[in-house]
């Protein structure tokens, strides 16, 4: 499930202006992890808030005490985690559910990726965030906007390959997201995948160049 990535502390609006900073998104199968990877491995500190909120619904994590209380035994799994299937059937279904998880989550990942940030070391901060252009207020927290992009069909194949979903499924969660349209309205640089791993890097590497001339010396 592509955690909420709604955030508004005042802790993240003062740490962020003070670096150059990259805000990657992109619709759901759209490679962001993988592209994320690929510019870690060219030394640049990266930060996934997803994966951030996994930490914080997995074994032991922060949040599901409260997720416990609020939701019940039946939405923790056998092994102490959220029940991520359950949680993500009945978000998309009910607002006010979707509403209570996020009251419990948004917080935590705030705090979270503020400590990350403070942390951070790297030739520049990229901040992975997926729903970036839902949030309103990441836009303005981050240097460029860079957005990975692919078309919609793509997108589907590689969720219901990755997650054993079913089209519908994916299709509904897409159409609760930003539109590709509405992505690439906002990107102020964008990375095409639609085919290969092997394809991202000279868009990478060409941006990374880019990336670098910008940073503060």
């Amino acid at each position: 499930m592509d955690q909420p990535s709604s955030t508004d502390s005042k802790s993240l609006d003062t740490i962020l202006p003070t670096a150059f900073s990259i805000g990657l998104t992109g619709g759901i199968g759209s490679g962001k992890t993988t592209v994320a990877n690929l510019f870690a491995e060219r030394g640049v500190a990266v930060i996934d808030v997803d994966v951030i909120a996994h930490q914080l619904t997995a074994v032991d994590g922060a949040g599901i005490a409260a997720i416990h209380a609020a939701f019940g035994s039946d939405f923790i799994a056998a092994n102490g985690a959220m029940d991520r299937k359950k949680m993500r059937e009945l978000v998309f279904s009910n607002a006010d559910a979707k509403h209570r998880l996020e009251t419990i989550l948004h917080p935590l990942i705030r705090s979270e990726t503020a400590l990350a940030i403070q942390q951070a070391r790297g030739l520049y901060l990229i901040l992975a965030v997926p729903l970036l252009v839902e949030s309103g207020n990441w836009k303005q927290r981050v240097t460029r906007v860079l957005v990975i992009d692919c078309d919609e069909q793509t997108q589907i194949e590689r969720v219901m390959q990755r997650n054993t979903m079913t089209a519908a499924q994916v299709q509904a969660i897409m159409a609760a997201q930003a539109t590709r349209e509405q992505r690439l309205q906002a990107a102020n640089d964008v990375i095409i995948n639609n085919s290969s791993v092997e394809a991202l890097s000279p868009q990478i590497d060409k941006l990374h160049a880019f990336y670098l001339s910008l940073v503060p010396q």
